[in-house]
């Protein structure tokens, strides 16, 4: 890098450009493969569109619905870190609130299994005096934990697409 010259920078700057441009189309694929198998009564993407039809009927802010729709995207890319991933992702685009929730909704979930292995289910304490601490208790009881129901009436992929598109046409927020 430190050969690189402006016009090799520039280069690398119209390339990121173009993906960031991209980023929409591929967050509407990744979500769209989380539409199989799973454990679950119903796919990782219908509990993805629950918490969010969750989100949206409790009357929670445009932002705040597509994290609930985005929470566990990253299980497409890497399931034994999904919530960090899933934060990364939004990151840029997101709340500091927003951004941190989604990070550590995975410890906070354990709360409801992590007793069946033997392990602390209080492990989410370590945060306790957090400023966002009762939020993403808030967040795992009213959205996530729950939105596992295949009779819940859930609202498409596509109601949500014009709210992920305002999310991710914002300017990112640079973190370097």
């Amino acid at each position: 890098m430190k050969e690189g010259t402006k016009d090799d920078y520039d280069l690398i700057t119209i390339h990121d450009s173009e993906n960031e441009r991209q980023l929409f189309d591929r967050v509407i694929n990744w979500l769209e493969m989380m539409n199989g198998e799973s454990p679950y009564k119903i796919s990782r993407l219908q509990h993805c569109l629950q918490a969010a039809t969750r989100a949206d009927n409790d009357g929670a802010d445009t932002e705040t619905i597509v994290c609930a729709l985005m929470h566990d995207i990253g299980d497409v890319i890497s399931p034994s870190n999904h919530s960090q991933v899933s934060a990364a992702l939004l990151r840029p685009y997101v709340s500091e609130k927003n951004y941190w929730i989604i990070l550590n909704h995975g410890l906070f979930q354990g709360y409801y299994w992590m007793h069946h292995y033997d392990e602390d289910r209080n492990a989410r304490d370590k945060y306790k005096n957090h400023q966002y601490y009762q939020d993403c208790i808030d967040f795992c009881t009213k959205w996530d934990q729950i939105s596992f129901d295949p009779d819940f009436d859930t609202k498409p992929l596509d109601y949500f697409i014009p709210m992920i598109k305002e999310i991710f046409l914002r300017k990112p927020k640079s973190f370097v």
